[in-house]
Parts: C-alpha cells; structure tokens; sequence
C-alpha cells in the first residue's frame, strides 16, 4: 500500500476500532487460479481475524494452500472538491482527492472444517451487530435443524495478523484553513458524518 508517512496510522487500539466497527472486507488472496478477492466479515479475537465462508467458494481452494491472504478493511470515504479550498481563491493550485481511512491485516489463513467452530464464529458476529437493536435477533432464534443445515454450508477461517497496516487520509496534507474548508463543505452538504468526525468537526 502506497502510504506517505503523514497518514500512516500505527496506533493498534484505532487499527482495531476500525476492524471492530466495519467489520466487512475485501479478502483477497492469490493461487492457480489468479487473483481473487470476496466480501466477507471477519471478527477480531487479539491478533487473529476469524470469519467463515460457503464451502462451494472457489476461493477456498486458495485459503487451504496456505499462501498469505490480504484482507482490506475500508472505513469511512468521502470525495473532496478543490471548491472547499480557501487557497483556491489565492492560487488556483488545487485538484479533487478523496479523503479515506482503511486497515490491510496479511497472515496466512487456516481452514477449519468445524461445525462447533463455525457456529461460535457466527453466533459472536452476530451478537455483535445485533446488540444495539431492543430485540437482538440470535442464532437461537431459528430452529435447529435449519442451523444445523446452514452450518454444514460454510467452513471456517483463521488468519493470524503477522502484519497490520493503517492508512487514514483525512486532509493532512492540506493547510489549516483547506483542512477547515472541507469540514464546513461537508457540513453544508450534509455529508459524511464520520468523516468529519474523524477530521476533528464532531
């Protein structure tokens, strides 16, 4: 990954906020059959990456050679138009970027054939992004037999991190006034939140 030293970000507790709250990646790994690359969600348990996968996903094949895996966790974008930029006005030395943050976590995957294993997995996630809802729905919930079924459809997935990289490009570049000037056009266009929050503007 391409990354300047002002928007490397090292920090393992904000690398692990990002994984936490966009938990769908890009998993992308490389084999006889070229690149190939799906979404799926993972959870973080310390320094491994668990998550599982259909068990007719050709990408297994991949995940079970043992080569290293990438996985590409994206985090709140947004475009930024030179409009926004005070300097505009002075010099008309300006371009469009866009503003990103993102997490890359390589290790070399383990494929677990374990139904007890898969369900733990699923029933955590899931835990996860049901606990802000008043009535979390659980792998309880639906009848046995079904989940039993479901179970037997996916296989599992660990990938110990031997190497976590950060990226967040949220205007450092730019002077204090440019940096402020994107704050007001994304608050005045209503537009990513999270992004100006990120930048500082609540």
């Amino acid at each position: 990954m391409h990354c300047p030293a002002m928007f490397r970000e090292e920090r393992l507790e904000v690398l692990h906020a990002l994984i936490h709250s966009h938990p769908l990646a890009t998993l992308i790994t490389s084999g006889a059959a070229g690149l190939y690359a799906n979404l799926i969600p993972f959870t973080l348990h310390g320094d491994v990456l668990r998550a599982h996968l259909a068990r007719n996903n050709r990408q297994l094949d991949d995940l079970r050679a043992g080569a290293e895996a990438l996985v590409v966790f994206q985090g709140p974008e947004c475009y930024v138009t030179p409009s926004w930029y005070p300097s505009k006005a002075e010099h008309e030395k300006v371009v469009p970027t866009w503003n990103f943050v993102m997490v890359q976590a390589r290790g070399t995957p383990q494929v677990l054939d374990d139904a007890a294993w898969v369900r733990e997995q699923i029933t955590e996630m899931t835990a996860r992004q049901e606990s802000a809802r008043a009535r979390p729905w659980s792998v309880a919930d639906a009848p046995a037999d079904f989940i039993a079924a479901q179970l037997r459809a996916i296989v599992g997935v660990e990938i110990p991190i031997a190497r976590l990289d950060g990226k967040w490009k949220i205007s450092q570049n730019r002077q204090e006034a440019d940096r402020q000037g994107v704050l007001n056009g994304l608050a005045a266009e209503d537009r990513c939140p999270a992004m100006r929050q990120l930048m500082g503007g609540g």
